[in-house]
């Protein structure tokens, strides 16, 4: 195994330092500057080509989401045995032929199935790119997880900012430029595929055991961590695709500029929120982190209900959104890669990205409370962001706990 794996408990810079985690958190850092520099803006982009209800912008929307979750499981088995490498590059193919073909089409009878289809290399990135950096990192790979957070917070910084920029000139531009960053991924993959490869653990299991596919969803423990997840990113959702309609009701046609401001704004404290996070994580039982995070995550709601588009109260509840994201997203992520066999952690982060089905009942949830009303929507989605509390009270999420 790559000398990489023998890293215990090091620091970032220890991490930064070594040359595979390294191209790990570029890829990784590539990647999410192209899936944000479209992402937000799917939403509007719908809006402006198609007469169709929010709910259901907010269902194709969210499709993406659905298809990542549904097809991940099977992702995740596949990279454990073909090998997390050779799906990665797989995954940023898939990505930049869609990216090519969303910046030429713009029928929407096409544009629908296209923004669908992106769900499918969602599922085979997102597995083998977590298996490759939790092998990378070994037993004190916790650290790891929060740095894959913060390449994905300045990711989030950058994209908004360029994708607003692209769609000032042209709605087709967004597609263009992620295209273009989804294919120096594949580059850069393709071209240290012998790094990788050399990271891989493959796994035989799956020849001899039928049903090694549910191994993960039988683990008591990772259902509970799959059900938080799955809450947790039903909320999470909001920010990306329902918060930029309600802006775009309150600002008009400032509501792109309006929303790239805050979502970078939100993205960089990501970014540093990782430090105080890391400090609470030393300090504080995972229940109680929990809690800081959902309280984050509900206050932000009541601010951005409040605000009447005015940016220093939609900015303070960006403050306390961010502390419940840096807390709470990672989570599942870092527990995952605590009780996940080396073998088969392919398996377990591809049944884990099934949270995203969070993200395919999040818009649709969002579309229609946000239909009926400001205060129906915050006040709503206030009271939701407590629901995973309870699931990661469990004692047996705890480390040193057994299934």
């Amino acid at each position: 195994m790559a000398e990489t794996t023998r890293i215990q408990q090091a620091g970032f810079r220890d991490l930064i330092a070594d040359r595979t985690v390294r191209l790990i958190m570029i890829c990784s850092l590539v990647n999410s500057v192209g899936f944000f520099s479209m992402m937000p803006f799917l939403a509007l982009y719908l809006a402006d080509i198609t007469s169709l209800p929010l709910a259901v912008i907010g269902a194709f929307t969210g499709s993406i989401a659905l298809v990542g979750a549904v097809g991940a499981l099977a992702g995740g088995v596949i990279t454990d045995r073909a090998g997390a490498g050779s799906l990665l590059r797989v995954g940023f193919a898939t990505y930049t032929l869609l990216g090519a073909a969303l910046a030429v089409v713009t029928t929407p009878v096409v544009v629908l199935p296209l923004i669908v289809c992106l769900g499918g290399a969602l599922m085979l990135v997102g597995p083998s790119l977590k298996k490759l950096m939790s092998l990378a990192a070994g037993e004190g790979g916790g650290l790891v997880f929060r740095m894959r957070f913060m390449t994905l917070s300045v990711g989030a910084a950058l994209g908004p900012l360029l994708g607003a920029a692209a769609y000032s000139v042209s709605h087709r531009a967004l597609f263009g430029v992620s295209a273009v960053l989804f294919a120096l991924c594949l580059v850069l993959v393709h071209v240290r595929q012998g790094v990788l490869r050399a990271l891989d653990v493959r796994s035989e299991a799956p020849r001899k055991e039928r049903w090694l596919w549910t191994r993960s969803l039988r683990d008591g423990r990772f259902r509970l961590v799959l059900v938080a997840a799955v809450l947790i990113t039903l909320v999470f959702a909001q920010f990306e695709s329902m918060i930029p309609l309600y802006l775009e009701g309150e600002a008009g046609d400032n509501a792109p500029t309006l929303f790239a401001v805050v979502f970078a704004v939100h993205a960089v404290l990501g970014f540093v929120y990782q430090w105080p996070a890391e400090w609470l994580a030393r300090r504080a039982s995972m229940p109680a982190q929990a809690g800081f995070g959902c309280i984050g995550f509900a206050v932000s709601f009541v601010c951005w209900g409040a605000s009447e588009g005015r940016l220093w109260v939609l900015l303070a509840g960006v403050l306390a959104w961010t502390v419940g994201e840096a807390i709470l997203m990672p989570m599942a992520d870092l527990i995952t890669h605590r009780i996940a066999p080396d073998t088969e952690k392919g398996a377990f982060f591809g049944a884990l990205e099934i949270r995203y089905l969070g993200f395919f009942a999040g818009p649709i949830l969002g579309g229609a409370l946000l239909g009926d009303g400001t205060w129906a929507y915050f006040g709503v989605m206030a009271v939701i962001s407590f629901a995973a509390w309870p699931v990661l009270r469990s004692r047996s999420l705890l480390p040193g706990t057994q299934s």
